[in-house]
């Protein structure tokens, strides 16, 4: 059976494809935006090889991260090992690859639970105003007043060491800012005639927040998502380093700086080359958010 062209079941598919066509043209130009910055670009690029090697770390690194090769220990980098051996001969690119794994897994697990909560506490503050507002303010004055390291080593020593503790801590430290941020969105969108006239209309205040003023503050969150990942990274680094990450063997950035700090005078890669890969992903993030802020943020232009 032939479907005719002006059928319902044709109009539908037209409608489709080109609904397709529009986003596949708003993400190429996305990209374009993105690949003009070239800060923008390089760290991009450098998060986009950090999910590769996360991804596939079992085919990229060449050695098992847990196992000890003692008669190897400390060994420096040689063809063999490309960034040399730790004290108990565990090959140090090997957990570089693999401790990406564990890095981006408290990046994103951080990010995707501190976005909605910080999100709804700041619209919910800033669009109710009165006693919810001061409320939920005070209690976020609170957690900004001490440093977030400071906040997250006191949250890990009460849950105790781990990395499941650690992305609670950090989760628990890290929504303040993004609730101010989302509350001053909201306020300024609060009076607007729009807004106005969707209340004029009936629509009950879920309806308006969910439909008309969480999306105009999303562009404002996601940049301060994207921005705030480079302090997950030295805040669960700083953790590990101490002691309170990931626990030993776990090839966690942090810890192996920690346990290489003994050697560091005689044996420089044991501790130069996790903190380097600490500090180039960190720039990473803070490159592909300044690019974001320029892209999704009006006012920037």
């Amino acid at each position: 059976m032939t479907v005719s062209l002006d059928s319902p079941v044709a109009t539908a598919r037209r409608e489709r494809s080109q609904r397709l066509k529009r986003s596949a043209g708003r993400a190429a130009a996305f990209v374009g935006k993105m690949a003009r910055n070239p800060l923008t670009a390089i760290g991009g690029s450098i998060i986009l090889l950090l999910l590769i090697v996360a991804i596939f770390a079992p085919l990229i690194a060449p050695y098992n991260p847990l196992v000890q090769d003692l008669d190897s220990a400390l060994s420096a980098p040689n063809a063999a090992h490309w960034f040399g051996t730790d004290e108990f001969g565990r090959d140090i690119f090997s957990r570089l690859v693999y401790g990406s794994r564990i890095t981006l897994y408290i990046v994103l697990l951080v990010s995707v639970t501190v976005g909605p909560l910080g999100l709804l506490l700041g619209v919910s503050a800033g669009y109710f105003g009165g006693k919810v507002d001061m409320v939920l303010m005070r209690v976020t004055d609170i957690f900004i007043s001490f440093p977030s390291l400071v906040l997250a080593l006191a949250f890990v020593a009460a849950l105790g060491p781990g990395l499941e503790h650690v992305v609670i801590a950090i989760t628990l430290t890290a929504w303040p800012p993004i609730a101010r941020l989302a509350r001053a969105e909201t306020l300024s969108l609060r009076q607007a005639d729009f807004i106005s006239a969707v209340r004029l209309q009936g629509a009950s205040s879920a309806r308006v927040l969910w439909r008309h003023i969480v999306p105009l503050c999303l562009p404002s969150v996601i940049i301060r998502i994207t921005m705030n990942m480079a302090g997950i990274i030295l805040t669960a680094a700083g953790l590990g380093f101490l002691g309170l990450g990931a626990q030993p063997p776990e090839p966690e950035w942090g810890a192996m700086i920690s346990s290489g700090r003994t050697y560091m005078m005689e044996c420089w890669w044991v501790v130069t080359i996790p903190g380097l890969a600490i500090l180039i992903n960190s720039l990473a993030f803070n490159f592909l958010g300044d690019g974001l802020r320029d892209i999704l943020d009006p006012r920037s232009e």
